[in-house]
């Protein structure tokens, strides 16, 4: 009688599990699963918080930004549109105390704003700094400002005393707790004082060269957009149709940066992490399938004797494959959906605001690639069961596995390289990881020939070696396909865990030195020529060493090869905007040390010359030789492009787009930016700002701390996920070791009754494994060294340095795990007896 293929299917896959049959291919699949939905649960919450809060962050639904006054027209068109409406003004300034409450000074942030404002988000204040916070439903009153605690803190105020700002003397009326459209920049460092925008004239601050950015942000009444969008495409047709140098729509890429670069950056990092757990897993599934089917072997050929079809066993294996595929996918979402409440706890806070819940995505996801790995790398070799002859039940020799055909590994291959890509949310990133292992699994197995060969020629030279390294090394050239196996599926698991041990250490060094604990803290621009020697004495004096030092001058690109800049030429929006606007200028003869020369030649005092950041030069596309014209106080000057500079902008240095490299520029009206670690004196800031009272110092303290503090979270998200990929890559070295089991127990059985001892086996199969471990493990560390800088270099623009160590502790950390897995998986081969061993191999 012929069983029902679901019945047998279903008691295959029961007796499997509890004889621990399918235990490695679930282990690998959960934790690939797990590992990249738990990435993708964050991702998807993350990104719909993002775009819940979107016109919080920007203060309404869209914006127009400008330096200087908009025209009317654009609010008359918002209107017209049936939009609500708001406008304010931003801009830094100098607060004082006053006199008779000690008339200390501090650099401030202004905001002017309009009734209405904000039109999306509400900004939260306290009665007092210890108080509750809660939403404000109107602005500032007339007379009065809003203030953020480090005002109070540094002028020695209370709710309720004066304020002097310019020439108005206002009344502090509650403390900001939150500001939802607050922004980036220079402004976002120094403390905000808000008021009323009708009280901003009798402040007499805004002068004719003043620095102010005019913001008209527009929200419509419900939640359709489609008002919205026109006013938009109105306001950018308008900017191009009339040429509106300084004007800009805003977005929250171009709002909020520093929130997008930070959040893309830990997902990165998270991504990356994921990735090599599944590309580990992918191996694992492949050596794990490939040894069940040899264990079962002569299950199907007794299978076939009693009259079973191929297409019978076929179907039941695909069965088996799919149930343990759902299961173990399904515990692997349910782990990630788990283990992503940590990522939310460790990096939720970015956002400032609660995540709403992840959608059904992730979740879809990884049940894809569960089935993905298990139906790609596991089924090919089960499959070759069904085709196993009835004859083998009496003759052992036929009926062996084959290598799957190209087809369908390269099938299976391609479509989960083509998920994990996908998952990548990085092309450059996912490309370089998979492209990278794909490529090192081949070079791995040509390689590992390659020994095997050289082994075979060795072995019958080598009369004068111990007898244990003789039969180690005949061992392995014995079995030229499983060592190539061994050494490959090593060298992969290994090249991921070397991987990420340097990315833990080295990568993650060089970002963390992008903002060191002695990072510059303070900025202090506007300082005039006159005043350079007394302030630098004044430095040196307090100890401050090691300091930025630079002319600045402001000039905006005219012409480009004699052609004149429109900002339309360009299709995106941030070439528009940085061929629009005011560039910060500089000129030095040597080079800035935290910068790097990408292209060309950077000459001290070469004339005609100019050198721009290779990010500028990319988005405008720019390249060596072009010429560049600014307009610097309606005087033109021209240079041509001789070097492109790499530029670290979060390095908390002072940084310039464009730099002159001539020590003098006479013919230029400069002042000078300065950038230092402010010493531990008490009353150093107000020291300085009485002595030079024109300048602006700008405290980043609060800010830099914040950024190492977002470090911080990123780093212990990737370090908490890493442990998947450990785990991963520990099932790869057992699965690769253990892979060869019964083989070896029939050797070694065979040795011990033609009289070879315990003793002189154990001392083979340590010789044996070290050697496999030690080759994986050097080819595991070169390739490791290239995949890492890839990655560096590329993905996050990381200048790296490996130390040539590497190789060197990659071999010897290859020997000693294969040691430690091979005693694991392999302890009970030499503690069989010999007679159930040879027995077992005869039936």
């Amino acid at each position: 009688m012929s069983p029902s293929i679901v019945k047998l299917a279903w008691r295959q896959t029961w007796r499997d599990l509890r004889a621990g049959e399918l235990r490695l291919l679930v282990v690998a699949v959960l934790l690939a699963v797990a590992a990249l939905t738990a990435v993708g649960f964050f991702a998807n919450r993350l990104n719909a918080g993002l775009a819940r809060d979107a016109g919080a962050l920007l203060g309404g639904d869209a914006l127009v930004a400008a330096d200087h006054p908009l025209p009317p027209a654009f609010e008359a068109q918002a209107r017209a549109l049936g939009l609500r409406v708001t406008q304010h003004a931003t801009f830094p300034s100098m607060a004082l105390a006053p006199e008779e409450q000690g008339g200390a000074t501090r650099l401030v942030a202004v905001k002017a704003v309009g009734e209405g404002y904000p039109l999306r988000g509400a900004v939260r204040v306290r009665e007092q700094p210890d108080a509750a916070a809660r939403a404000a439903t109107a602005i500032p009153s007339p007379g009065s400002v809003w203030v953020d605690a480090a005002v109070l803190d540094a002028l020695q105020l209370r709710v309720g005393d004066a304020l002097l700002l310019g020439e108005s003397r206002l009344r502090i009326e509650r403390v900001i707790a939150f500001e939802p459209d607050r922004g980036a920049g220079f402004l976002a460092f120094a403390p905000r004082v808000m008021l009323r925008q009708s009280d901003l004239a009798a402040t007499q601050l805004i002068q004719p060269a003043s620095r102010v950015t005019y913001r008209l942000a527009v929200a419509a009444p419900g939640d359709s957009g489609a008002a919205v969008r026109r006013f938009t495409d109105w306001a950018q047709e308008q900017i191009r149709s009339q040429n509106l140098r300084g004007l800009r729509v805003e977005s929250l890429e171009a709002s909020r940066p520093e929130m997008r670069q930070t959040l893309e950056r830990a997902n990165k990092f998270l991504n990356l992490v994921a990735l090599l757990a599944a590309l580990l897993a992918a191996v694992a599934v492949a050596i794990a399938a490939r040894d069940f089917a040899q264990r079962h072997l002569d299950d199907c050929a007794l299978l076939r004797v009693l009259g079973l079809p191929q297409r019978a066993i076929a179907s039941a294996y695909v069965l088996e494959f799919g149930a343990v595929g759902l299961l173990a996918s399904a515990l692997g979402v349910a782990a990630g959906w788990g283990i992503h409440h940590v990522f939310v706890l460790l990096l939720g806070a970015l956002v400032e605001a609660e995540l709403p819940g992840a959608g059904w995505q992730p979740a879809a996801f990884g049940l894809g690639v569960g089935f993905t790995l298990l139906f790609g790398f596991g089924l090919p070799p089960v499959l070759q069961l069904a085709r196993v002859p009835a004859l083998r039940v009496i003759r052992r020799d036929v009926g062996q596995l084959k290598a799957a055909s190209l087809v369908v590994l390269l099938a299976g291959a391609l479509g989960f390289a083509a998920l994990l890509v996908a998952a990548s949310s990085d092309l450059k990133m996912g490309l370089i990881a998979v492209g990278g292992f794909a490529g090192a699994v081949a070079l791995f197995a040509l390689i590992a020939w390659g020994a095997v060969l050289l082994l075979r020629r060795a072995v019958p030279r080598a009369r004068k070696a111990p007898r244990w390294l003789v039969l180690a090394t005949r061992q392995v050239a014995a079995r030229p396909g499983f060592a190539v196996l061994q050494v490959s599926a090593l060298a992969v698991g290994l090249l991921a865990l070397v991987l990420l041990v340097l990315l833990r250490t080295d990568l993650i060094d060089s970002w963390r030195q992008a903002t060191p604990p002695n990072a510059p803290n303070r900025f202090v621009i506007n300082l005039q020529p006159d005043q350079a020697e007394p302030f630098r004495r004044m430095l040196s004096e307090a100890g401050v060493q090691g300091y930025d030092w630079y002319p600045m001058f402001r000039g905006r690109l005219v012409a480009i090869n004699g052609r004149n800049v429109k900002g339309e030429e360009w299709s995106e929006e941030r070439a528009q905007r940085l061929a629009e606007r005011e560039f910060n200028l500089s000129h030095d003869a040597q080079m800035p040390g935290h910068n790097q020369v990408a292209a060309g030649k950077w000459t001290p005092d070469e004339p005609d010359a100019v050198s721009v950041e290779e990010g500028l030069a990319q988005t405008l596309g720019l390249k060596l030789g072009d010429r560049l014209r600014f307009d610097v106080a309606g005087v033109m000057h021209e240079g041509r492009i001789t070097s492109l500079r790499k530029v670290d902008w979060g390095s908390m240095r002072v940084n310039f787009f464009v730099m002159f490299p001539r020590e003098r520029m006479d013919e230029v009206p400069a002042t000078f930016i300065s950038a230092f670690r402010a010493p531990a004196v008490p009353g150093f800031d107000n020291r300085l700002v009485r002595e030079f009272p024109n300048v602006t110092n700008i405290d980043i303290s609060a800010s830099l701390a914040q950024v190492q503090a977002v470090l911080d979270q990123v780093i212990r998200a990737v370090e908490f996920l890493f442990g998947f990929t450990l785990a991963a890559g520990l099932v790869v070295l057992f699965a690769a070791v253990t892979a060869t089991r019964e083989a070896r127990e029939r050797e070694y059985a065979v040795m011990r009754a033609l009289g070879a001892g315990r003793a002189l086996l154990q001392r083979v199969q340590r010789a044996e494994l070290l050697g496999v471990g030690a080759l994986a493990g050097f080819l595991a560390s070169v390739a490791a060294v290239a995949v890492g800088w890839a990655l560096a270099k590329y993905a996050f623009e990381f200048t790296w340095r490996p130390s040539p160590l590497v190789p060197l502790a990659g071999t010897a950390a290859g020997a000693l795990l294969a040691l430690a897995a091979g005693w694991w998986g392999l302890r009970g081969v030499l503690r069989r007896p010999v007679v159930q061993t040879l027995r077992r191999a005869a039936e």
